[in-house]
């Protein structure tokens, strides 16, 4: 007859490794997409004559940026290159995502699709596209009666009521 020793927590140090490995896994598989594809944060504001998008684009050329605008669509494609001095298995971690990326966004009718203009500054692509004139604020005038023209925000001077004490 064999005897064996009675150990309590037999039960849960097996769980608790295929969870360590199974995280051990999950973490290499993510520092692998890490390693090749990205997608760059956007802000995208707008005001009265235009609208205007900041792509956070740090170490990536001007000339490995491709932006184009096709039937109120406007993308964007780049890539970062990795471009490391040293072999890759001397890193200990890389952590920075490379890789190639693709944002597409649909523009509003309102914006003008001939006049975009793009700068980087910084590492911040910014994308400012024009607002079609038509699209733009305008101020109208008010006509009132009696012939006198009152622009918008004037304050008009009631006449006095006959009687009205």
């Amino acid at each position: 007859m064999t005897i064996n020793r009675w150990d309590p927590f037999r039960g849960i140090a097996g769980p608790q490794n295929r969870v360590n490995f199974l995280l051990r896994v999950l973490n290499d598989g993510q520092d692998a997409v890490a390693a090749t594809s990205f997608v760059p944060a956007v802000d995208i504001y707008e005001d009265a004559k235009r609208v205007v998008l900041k792509l956070e684009v740090p170490g990536i050329e001007e000339k490995d940026l491709d932006i184009r605008v096709e039937n109120h669509t406007l993308t964007v494609k780049g890539e970062r290159k990795f471009e490391g001095e040293e072999k890759e298995q001397n890193f200990h971690r890389i952590e920075r995502r490379y890789g190639s990326f693709f944002r597409a966004f649909t523009l509003p009718l309102t914006v003008d699709t001939e006049s975009v203009q793009a700068s980087c500054n910084a590492g911040v692509l910014k994308l400012e596209l024009a607002k079609k004139p038509e699209a733009q604020p305008k101020q109208i005038k008010i006509n009132v009666d009696g012939a006198k023209k009152v622009e918008a925000g004037q304050k008009v001077e009631e006449p006095e009521l006959a009687g009205a004490r």
